[in-house]
């Protein structure tokens, strides 16, 4: 038996970079106030068409969409935001306080085509900011997100693109503009770009294609069409981000593939992944909330693709949440009651150990302990379960003392304060 095509098993030695994410995010978000929050990986379908939008290669090409044994149509969700809108509207979370600050990571299920980085089922870490329309909202998500990447120290550079799409009143004259042009040259398009000029005519201006991205180097520019507010909103944006020095190119054809979006829209790359670079994309929604039958409240946030930045981030994290281990061997399972003492004392200083359940001899015991990069093991032989003492060895120096159990706390605080140990 094989996994699904686009499916993939996160094994125990691949675990602990998940972990470590989830803690390293926990952390810095829990600082800003942001709160955990987990919704259904199945909602009703007609959340995704009502915001993702209809038009959108999501829904209509990438969704698992099925019918349950009630006739209700269902969707695996394929990304995170409509469902925490929709959270937000059913849990009424607007009645508890006016700012709602919200993270999540969880898998997402979309059918694509399985490539580095990109499976069919896939993990974001994701936040939302719900309840302000200031600049200063666009400037704290953007901030948490690169701020959580310096944490993780990918490996490699990342950018951040930034622009503004303004709103849906100004986007609908652009797009009137835009079609007249893209028209004239309409033969010259690629394949999706043509039927994407009377469908959703704004996400041809991110076609990798040459060809497309020459045609369109002479097209009407979105900013041209934006009013006064969209403008100041993306200038404070850019003001704050340069005194953050967080440094930023403004990209005037950078769109996201989801309908809600309004004003801000911001992607982080690599040069790594070849085109599917985009490791963190997000924006605002003002309207969202409001078009799936909530409250008028405006939001903003974003998404990390877990698995294209687990690629980029793996060696340096590796190093990052390496732990020294304490490898016990013990000559006789049976009778030694001192493993127990040593084990609940490990347990009180929350200590990382392995038990080795071979019942071999000590040798081999040592040996496996080596294999396995332990620092340090405990042996626990005959004289040592007599005089109810531990010999210590270090394996990479191979030096070794005995020491009685009944120092054996002075002796992990000794080294939890000189030698790291975790």
């Amino acid at each position: 038996m094989q996994p699904l095509r686009g499916t993939k098993d996160i094994l125990p030695n691949e675990i602990q970079t998940w972990q470590a994410i989830h803690t390293i995010a926990n952390n810095i978000l829990n600082i800003h106030n942001y709160q955990e929050i987990r919704t259904p990986i199945i909602e009703n379908t007609e959340l995704f068409e009502r915001s993702i939008g209809n038009f959108t290669d999501i829904v209509n090409k990438e969704m698992y969409s099925f019918y349950d044994q009630g006739k209700r149509n269902i969707t695996l969700r394929p990304e995170g935001t409509a469902s925490i809108a929709r959270a937000f509207i059913t849990n009424k979370l607007y009645n508890e306080k006016s700012i709602n600050r919200l993270w999540y990571l969880g898998p997402m299920f979309r059918y694509e085509r399985p490539q580095k980085g990109r499976q069919r089922q896939f993990h974001q870490l994701g936040i939302e900011c719900i309840g302000s329309n200031m600049p200063i909202a666009d400037i704290e998500v953007i901030k948490l997100a690169t701020d959580i990447l310096k944490q993780i120290e990918c490996k490699e550079q990342y950018s951040l693109e930034i622009n503004s799409i303004g709103n849906l009143q100004e986007r609908e004259r652009y797009k009137v503009d835009l079609v007249e042009y893209l028209k004239k040259y309409k033969h010259e398009l690629d394949t999706e770009s043509k039927n994407r000029i009377s469908k959703n005519p704004l996400r041809i201006l991110d076609s990798k294609y040459i060809k497309t991205q020459e045609i369109l180097k002479n097209a009407p520019k979105l900013k041209e069409y934006l009013s006064n507010t969209s403008l100041e909103h993306f200038e404070i944006i850019c003001e704050n981000l340069t005194y953050l020095k967080i440094k930023y190119k403004i990209n005037n054809y950078l769109v996201r593939g989801l309908d809600y979006y309004n004003y801000t829209a911001f992607e982080i790359k690599t040069n790594n992944l070849n085109q599917q670079n985009t490791i963190c994309g997000g924006g605002r929604y003002d309207n969202l909330i409001e078009q799936l039958g909530g409250p008028k409240i405006p939001a903003v946030g974003w998404a990390i693709g877990l698995e294209r930045l687990i690629i980029l981030m793996q060696e340096n994290l590796n190093q990052k949440i390496k732990k020294n281990r304490i490898y016990l061997a013990v000559q006789n399972l049976q009778t030694s009651d001192i493993l127990w003492d040593i084990i609940h004392i490990l347990q009180e200083y929350q200590i990382k150990f392995e038990l080795d359940l071979s019942n071999n001899n000590l040798t081999k015991q040592i040996k496996k302990a080596n294999q396995l990069k332990a620092q340090i093991c405990f042996i626990i032989g005959e004289n040592e379960i007599k005089n109810r003492s531990i010999t210590i060895k270090w394996l990479q120096t191979r030096t070794q003392q005995t020491i009685k159990l009944s120092n054996l706390r002075k002796y992990i605080k000794y080294l939890k304060t000189f030698n790291n140990l975790t």
